[in-house]
């Protein structure tokens, strides 16, 4: 049997009334430029087309329901609406930016032969908490802009992308554009970074002010918009609210690409591109040229994830070494910091990690909730991992660490993980996931307090987003579609749930 017979075979199942209730789309390219969308109630077909440098996209055909045609950004937000559409179907949710979303996968040398997404009701394991496919609340994550040179607008009726997330950052820092390979992968001018999909969001930018020195970005992992907002809002995450007053929020988010998963926007976030573009694929994929799995999220790969870095990409701190050589930029506890002078996870590669460690005293670590500490390993080790990004980005603002003194960076990214633990474990809208917000809201407040103490408050702007959003699931709602498919006979290979190979 050929990869594209199994392909069919597959779709058979995965698109049957059997399977409705766990498999939303399943989305999968017959060739270059043409793409399609399935579920068990429609199909469609449609191509990319480039005009002039840019990319549109239009439909070839449609049999049933278009299940992609419905794109609206500002669909269950606030908080308010999501809490009344948990749970959303297939002709309820929203799918914003779906054919481009999809249509970059299928750039890459190791897309799948069908990308399966997951419903909003189910769960994987014991997760109460999902995120992965491409519905709206799996997809949004916050976007908060403040300080320095940034208008004081609040939350404003507006979304983004995670792509336009790297240009914004060197946009606001003044940095110059130049030429480089757009989003329909052709050269143009006026980009950023030598490969960018995004787009600066320069309405966040206050063009009677200067331009702040310095810029420190947040990257609160899995954490859901609304949920983050709500408790920013009624006084459960002052620090976060302090970023509020003092800036811009997009009340509809930043949404991120297709999959919806930890490495893959990561590294869209601080690079402009979309995974198919900048060579992170997944948390798991395929590599046919290799014959062999690639893993980017484990703990003994996350400090090895940037080697799949595709050539003619950089992040934000080359882009910003390249505009200033002398400038200094730092990563902490972010795979995707290549070209940056410290990193959390080069300690990690040169065999220094013990370095970081904290003096474990009885209890637990600053800024952690002692219940969910205590009942919960995920929540333990995320506590401990934060603390210890927290310890390191502090001590760098303060102008000391690890026996080296430091200037004040230009860009400073902090990635903290224990909102990505709670929501998953609790669900978004459970009590530990309250109190995550709360333990994640206090380590940005040590930040901000870090810069403050070093007397650079008033020439310093923040960003702070997420890497995907979460979505509540139904515990009821649980299984592999995998089972259905041996069952049928097709062989295959199932990457981080959903990348499906055959013939490999």
């Amino acid at each position: 049997m050929t990869a594209n017979g199994d392909r069919a075979r597959a779709l058979e199942v995965l698109c049957s009334d059997e399977l409705a209730e766990m498999v939303e789309l399943v989305v999968w390219s017959s060739e270059p430029g043409v793409y399609h969308a399935r579920a068990v109630d429609g199909d469609v077909t449609f191509r990319r087309v480039l005009e002039s440098g840019a990319q549109r996209f239009e439909n070839v055909s449609v049999v049933g329901r278009d299940v992609i045609a419905e794109q609206d950004p500002t669909r269950f937000a606030p908080l308010s609406e999501e809490l009344a559409h948990l749970l959303p179907t297939r002709k309820e949710n929203s799918y914003p930016y779906a054919h481009e979303h999809i249509a970059q996968v299928f750039d890459h040398a190791c897309a799948p032969d069908l990308c399966v997404l997951h419903t909003a009701a189910h769960r994987w394991e014991v997760h109460i908490g999902e995120h992965g496919s491409l519905g709206v609340v799996q997809a949004r994550a916050p976007f908060i802009v403040s300080g320095k040179g940034v208008r004081r607008d609040g939350i404003v009726d507006r979304h983004c992308r995670l792509v336009d997330v790297a240009p914004t950052i060197l946009a606001l820092l003044g940095a110059p554009t130049g030429r480089g390979v757009g989003p329909a992968g052709e050269e143009q001018e006026g980009l950023y970074l030598l490969r960018q999909d995004g787009v600066a969001r320069t309405d966040v930018i206050d063009e009677q002010s200067e331009r702040p020195a310095h810029v420190i970005g947040f990257l609160l992992d899995g954490a859901n918009a609304n949920v983050l907002y709500d408790a920013a809002v009624n006084g459960r995450a002052p620090n976060v609210a302090r970023l509020v007053e003092n800036g811009t929020v997009y009340k509809y988010g930043s949404m991120a690409s297709l999959p919806t998963v930890t490495l893959a926007n990561h590294t869209t976030i601080l690079t402009g591109c979309h995974p198919g573009h900048h060579g992170v694929l997944h948390n798991a994929w395929y590599d046919r040229a290799l014959g062999q799995q690639v893993i980017t999220e484990s703990p003994t790969t996350w400090q090895e994830a940037m080697k799949w870095l595709a050539p003619g990409v950089e992040t934000i701190h080359g882009a910003v070494k390249r505009w200033r050589p002398d400038a200094l930029t730092i990563s902490v506890n972010e795979p995707a910091d290549v070209g940056a002078d410290y990193s959390t996870f080069e300690l990690f590669r040169a065999g220094a990690a013990g370095r970081l460690m904290p003096q474990l005293l009885p209890g637990a670590p600053p800024f952690t909730s002692e219940q969910f500490f205590a009942s919960s390993p995920a929540y333990s080790f995320a506590s401990w991992a934060d603390t210890v990004s927290v310890d390191q980005a502090t001590a760098i603002l303060s102008g000391h660490h690890l026996d080296v003194d430091y200037a004040l960076p230009t860009f400073m990214w902090v990635t903290t993980s224990i909102t990505d633990a709670a929501f998953h474990e609790g669900g978004p809208h459970s009590e530990m996931a309250a109190a995550a917000i709360a333990d994640a809201d206090a380590r940005v407040g040590a930040v901000l307090d870090a810069v403050e103490a070093r007397g650079a408050g008033d020439d310093v702007a923040y960003v702070l987003v997420a890497d995907h959003g979460m979505e509540q699931n139904a515990p009821s709602v649980t299984g592999d579609w995998g089972d259905a498919l041996t069952a049928a006979g097709i062989s295959f290979r199932d990457e981080a749930s959903g990348f499906l190979y055959f013939d490999v």
